[in-house]
């Protein structure tokens, strides 16, 4: 039987809605490449609630140190798909 695989295009719309919610940008504006803070105004406590959303719908935790690292949604997604992998393979 094949294993489950994470489809990632409804992953990066689902953590795009997320980021849309947290921070009331229309989702059509929010582009992969805008900077968090500088272009999109997202503060601390803003991705805060973006990374909690995150780890609680996908039942994982963002590590610490990967945290300042994220500054776009592709950073993001490339996180996420990182740390799905790794929690596929155990």
């Amino acid at each position: 039987m094949a294993k489950k695989k994470i489809d990632f295009e409804k992953l990066k719309e689902e953590i795009k809605k997320i980021v849309s919610e947290v921070s009331e940008i229309p989702q059509e504006q929010l582009k992969e490449d805008a900077r968090f803070v500088e272009d999109l105004g997202i503060d601390s406590m803003m991705a805060l609630e973006i990374v909690a959303n995150i780890e609680k719908k996908y039942k994982i935790v963002i590590p610490e140190e990967e945290i300042p690292k994220i500054r776009s949604l592709k950073d993001v997604y490339d996180i996420m798909e990182k740390l799905l992998k790794t929690k596929k393979g155990k």
